[in-house]
This record gives structure tokens, C-alpha cells and sequence, in this order.
């Protein structure tokens, strides 16, 4: 968290007058820096040592020397369950963030409990882009834009939630009471924002960006008088301040830069900055940390503590097989012992698990209830599904797709009772059925039956149309739904088992080079 700003050649090319005229006096200039957050996902032991990084931040520059802003790009929440949902929200008021874009995974809480949830927030929800229906539980809770005022130094603060909301959050009432537009038209939102700013004479305006890395390039080039956006949504690395990449030029000349701090609270950053008398940034200095280099600390782990409860020991790990880089198409036998629960605690034939579930790993030693929840934190609803063969297929097919897609969306579907090859065209190449005898059964890819039916494990995220793997419109092959997940289903399977376990790579997703055809 360095203060002493260097200069940088990238942001005074932005600023050169013509005629540069001698000064009687020096220009006022404004110092600003920024501790940012985004995609925590609901991460709690990350929390935790957040928490801890943003009291150093508090501590590290007396505040009268430097502004000190304390901000978030949403997705900070996570899944339905309402008490790991109260974990980040306290995180966020113990942390002492003043605001957060509405994420999509904030959008996974129903309304009635997001507004119970957030009743006592010190940190405001923003949304330039969303429309609240009139009289539902979080009209009045969703805000455009707010000024933060520190040392007499105004900041305009915008925030927007992503476009794609529909293809990013299961159908519930979130989604029929709050309507985020297209981004034609949030670009004019953002503009009215900033130029309702100008109009007050504020000339220091930060974006709360929920929108993607790309969304962000095209608002920083297509509005005129953002300073900062702070990113989220596509999990982008944007460390350092890099021209073209993410220092950018808006619509009228000056500079704009953008951050993301990737996903799951894995990194942290601080941007600081230095204005001019006009607003304009003249220095700037982002920094990404890694946040698993900071302890938790006592207090806000038993804080969080008092909110779950104390977390069950389960088991021992042996051994398990090191993680996937890239966890959304990749085999990642890890995952195996989580669809294996889901298959044999509800005896059924098959258990899918999308890849975007998984937001941590096994590693030798102690397993307690916490890191199961951390690893597989929505908190949806199991169930069980009577699903026919060729709508099995045509789900698998839309997971292979994700070798081929932008950021590798959705992602491969991980897998108990069956066995699949894909290659890197994105192709689904061979499938087998494993029965409960441990018999392999071949299903033709290309020819799928519509009259043979299996009855799968999944959550319901998945089984309503979530990622797109099944059709929205078309949920009645579900049997039954629990209110659990898959997390509470693998601490009863873990228990089950004799400790100490080792997690074994059973090979179960082949993927196939199709350059080489060699087996990657």
C-alpha cells in the first residue's frame, strides 16, 4: 500500500497545454486512495482476513493527509442461505465499505430477504442501470449514485449491475421485480450521472462497475468525465496501471483507468491517486495483493462465529490431487468426493455440478463443515430430476462449448455416474454411463435417446436454466426439491467415510487436444 505516487509519463500525456504559461502559485492538486474489492463470492475466510487487511488500510496514512475510500463492485453475497448471506453483509459494515454495485449473486437473494438482510446497512447499494417495481421489498433500497466528501474533497460515486443478469442468476422474484437495461442504455445512465455531478461541480467520479472487463473498455471510451472504474463480473487480473489494457482514454481526452481484483476475494487492491484542480488524474498507482498473505484475525473470526455457530470437524485428508488452473474446463478430481455425496446420499444414477459452483479445493489435513461451505458457497436447493438421455447430452454439450467461448462460460459439467471426452474444439466426443454395479454403458453422443431417463442429482440452479445447460422454460423433469445443498450432502457423506481419505484422480473427464490429438 504505497502512498509516495510516482510520476507516470501514461497519464501526463493526457495533460499538455499548448502555451504553457508560468504559475504564480502551484496547482491544487488531491490525493485519494482507494482500498477496492470485488467477486467475493461470499468467501468467508477471505472475509476474514480482508477485514483485518482494511484496518491496516485505516491505519497506514492519518486520513487529513490523503483521502481514504473504501469501495466494491458487487458480488461480495452469494447464494440463498440467509446466514452466510449476513456474514458479508457485516463484513461489509465492519469493514467500513461505503458502497457496492448490485452484483447478479446479490440478486440471488430474494427480494423480502434482501431487504431484511440489508435493513441496518452502512453502505449503500447502487444500480444507475436498475429499475425497482414500485411497492416490492427493495424499491427505495437500490440507489443511482451518492457523494462521498472527505477532507472537503468531493467524489461522485456511480455504481451499475450487470446486463446479463437474466443468464447469470436462477428465476426467482429478484429477477421479476428488478430489471437491469441493456448496456446501450446504461452507458446513457452513467453519462446522466456524471453530468448531474458536473452540474454540482464535482469533477472526481468513480464507476461501480458490475458490468465485465470489456463493457468497462466500451463505457471508459463512450462517456465523458469518469476518473476510475472499479471492475467486477469477469474476474479480470488488472494489477499495475498498463496503457491500453487499463488506462484508457474517454470520449473528451483524459484518462480513465479500470481494476478488477479477479474472483472469490483471492486478492485485494489499493489504487491510489493524484488529481488535478480540475479533476483529472495526473498519477496513479494500482496495486493487487494476495490475500491469503494476511492472518485472520481472533475477533472477527469468532464474530463470524456467533453467526454460524462453531464449525464441525469431520475428517482427515491423505492426499489430493493438486488444483486445475483453469477450474471451469479442466478435470478436477478434487471435486469428485462432492457429486460422488450428491449421487449416493440420494441413490441416485447420476450427479451433475457445474464447474462455476466451485470456489476453493481439498488439501491434506483437518476438513471442517466451514471449508466444504467455502468450497461450494451458493447454498442453492437440491434436486432430484427425471432427466432423459438426449436432454443429459445436450447439457454435457453445453458445458464442452465452454473451450471455445468467451472466458470458457459456462464451464464443464464435473460428474459422478458417468465418464465423458471432450476435446478442445469444444466437442463432446464419447460418453458412458457407470451403474451402480460399476458397469460402463456407451450413450451415442450424436444420437441420444428421448425415451430413456436417468435420475440425476443437481441444484436447482442448474435444473431451472442457470448457465444455460437446461432450458429455462422447461423445469418440470424435477421430481422433488430439498432445502439444502450440496454442502450439507457432502459433511454427512464425509462422515461416513474412514478417515483418513484420499482423494483419487478416476480420470473421469478426458480432454483431448484437437490440435495434436494427444490427451492434454
Amino acid at each position: 500500500m504505497v502512498n509516495n505516487l510516482p510520476s507516470s509519463n501514461l497519464l501526463n500525456k493526457y495533460r499538455q497545454p499548448n502555451n504553457p504559461q508560468p504559475q504564480k502559485t502551484p496547482p491544487k492538486h488531491t490525493r485519494a486512495s482507494i482500498f477496492y474489492i470485488n467477486d467475493l463470492h461470499g468467501k468467508m475466510t477471505n472475509m476474514e482476513r480482508l477485514y483485518a487487511i482494511s484496518k491496516q488500510f485505516d491505519y497506514f496514512t492519518p486520513s487529513y493527509q490523503m483521502d481514504k475510500l473504501k469501495l466494491a463492485s458487487g458480488d461480495i453475497i452469494l447464494g440463498e442461505n440467509y446466514l452466510a448471506n449476513k456474514v458479508a453483509h457485516n463484513f461489509m459494515n465492519w469493514a467500513g465499505f461505503s458502497a457496492t454495485a448490485l452484483g447478479n449473486h446479490e440478486m440471488d437473494v430474494v427480494p423480502t430477504k434482501m431487504s431484511e438482510l440489508t435493513k441496518d446497512a452502512k453502505y449503500k447499494i447502487l444500480g444507475a442501470n436498475v429499475t425497482v417495481d414500485k411497492g416490492t421489498p427493495m424499491d427505495g433500497k437500490i440507489t443511482k449514485s451518492f457523494v462521498e466528501e472527505h477532507n472537503g474533497n468531493k467524489y461522485g460515486i456511480i455504481g451499475i449491475a450487470p446486463s446479463d443478469v437474466l443468464d447469470r442468476v436462477k428465476h426467482n422474484k429478484s429477477v421479476e421485480e428488478i430489471h437491469v437495461s441493456d448496456l446501450d442504455s446504461t452507458i446513457k445512465s452513467v453519462q446522466e450521472e456524471i453530468d448531474k455531478f458536473k452540474a454540482q461541480g464535482i469533477n472526481k467520479i468513480i464507476l461501480l462497475s458490475h458490468s465485465g472487463y470489456d463493457n468497462d473498455k466500451r463505457i471508459a471510451a463512450e462517456t465523458s468525465g469518469l476518473d476510475v472504474i472499479l471492475g467486477g463480473h469477469t474476474h479480470n487480473i488488472l494489477d499495475n496501471v498498463k496503457d491500453g489494457v487499463n488506462l484508457l482514454t474517454s470520449k473528451d481526452g483524459e484518462p480513465v483507468i479500470l481494476t478488477q481484483a479477479g474472483k472469490d476475494g483471492e486478492k485485494f487492491g489499493v489504487l491510489n491517486l493524484e488529481f488535478d484542480e480540475n479533476g483529472v488524474i495526473t498519477k496513479a498507482q494500482n496495486n493487487l495483493s494476495t490475500t491469503r498473505e494476511f492472518r485472520r484475525i481472533l475477533p472477527i473470526k469468532y464474530a463470524v462465529e456467533g453467526i454460524l455457530g462453531k464449525p464441525e470437524i469431520l475428517c482427515e485428508i491423505k492426499s489430493a490431487p493438486p488444483v486445475p488452473k483453469n477450474r471451469l474446463i479442466s478435470d478436477n478430481p478434487n471435486v469428485s468426493i462432492i457429486v460422488d455425496a450428491m449421487k449416493e446420499e440420494f441413490d441416485a444414477d447420476i450427479a451433475l455440478l457445474n464447474s462455476g459452483n466451485i470456489r476453493g479445493h481439498f488439501e491434506p489435513g483437518t476438513v471442517d463443515s466451514r471449508l466444504v461451505s467455502d468450497i461450494t458457497p451458493f447454498k442453492n436447493k437440491m434436486v432430484i430430476a427425471n432427466v432423459s438421455e438426449k436432454e443429459l447430452v445436450d447439457a454435457l454439450k453445453v458445458g464442452t462449448k465452454s473451450f471455445v467461448n468467451k472466458g470458457n462460460k459456462p464451464g464443464l459439467f464435473y460428474v459422478s455416474g458417468l465418464k465423458y471426452t471432450v476435446n478442445t474444439n469444444g466437442e463432446l466426443l464419447d460418453l458412458k454411463f457407470i451403474d451402480k454395479q460399476n458397469a460402463e454403458h456407451s450413450i451415442d453422443v450424436n444420437n441420444p435417446r428421448s425415451d430413456k431417463f436417468y435420475k440425476i442429482a443437481m441444484d436447482d440452479f442448474t435444473a431451472t436454466g442457470g448457465d444455460g445447460y437446461f432450458p429455462k422454460t422447461n423445469p418440470n423433469f424435477i421430481e422433488k426439491t430439498f432445502d439444502f445443498d450440496k454442502d450439507k450432502l457432502t459433511c454427512d457423506y464425509i462422515k461416513k467415510k474412514q478417515s483418513p481419505i484420499e482423494i483419487k484422480d478416476e480420470k473421469r473427464i478426458t480432454i483431448i487436444d484437437s490440435n495434436t490429438d494427444k490427451q492434454v
